[in-house]
């Protein structure tokens, strides 16, 4: 932070009491919530809206010849097509790392022997209180088993020299933020 940033942008921002936690909706993949908070010095309070989801899961996945992979799918929340990291939803008691795995097969029907956790995010802590699992998988290789995809997936796969995945990012082609914030782990963390 500047040195000639005014006194009131250095001070530590309350932690709110949370007063009550309701929910409104309920759907398969994540929970629409109410939560009432009160803030400890001033006593103002309101009503927040939040999602409820299970963590995520995304994975950057290199080939053995050094490619990274990456699925393009239509997102209905963007009406659009979007191309982004192999990934999804952690289940119930899942570790972080096997869901990657196991998403990047079902996804791409690329496998890896071992996958490793590179980092972690929040996806959205305005709205959303999940967490979002980085995982690096190195010398992944087609299965013979192709494929598993959800009843509403249709994906493409590429396997993309680095150098293209990285100005794909720098054009914009790749404008989800989770696939943005894998590649600049990798980049941090595995890429020096």
């Amino acid at each position: 932070m500047s040195q000639d940033a005014p006194l009131e942008s250095r001070r530590t921002p309350a932690d709110w009491e949370m007063l009550s936690d309701e929910l409104n909706f309920s759907c398969r993949v994540w929970e629409l919530r109410t939560r009432r908070y009160r803030h400890p010095i001033n006593a103002r309070e309101g009503d927040f809206y939040y999602l409820n989801s299970r963590d995520w899961a995304i994975v950057v996945a290199r080939t053995v010849a050094g490619a990274l992979v990456m699925v393009r799918q239509f997102r209905w929340g963007s009406n659009a097509l979007s191309w982004e990291l192999p990934g999804g939803i952690v289940d119930e008691g899942e570790d972080p790392v096997q869901a990657g795995l196991r998403e990047l097969k079902e996804e791409t029907g690329y496998v890896a022997k071992k996958g490793v956790l590179i980092g972690k995010c929040s996806p959205n802590p305005a709205i959303l209180n999940n967490q979002c699992h980085i995982i690096f998988a190195d010398e992944c290789q087609l299965s013979d088993s192709g494929t598993a995809w959800d009843e509403h997936e249709e994906i493409e796969v590429r396997a993309l020299p680095e150098d293209e995945v990285m100005q794909w990012v720098a054009d914009s082609k790749i404008g989800h933020a989770l696939a943005l914030a894998g590649l600049l782990f990798y980049r941090v963390k595995l890429s020096q």
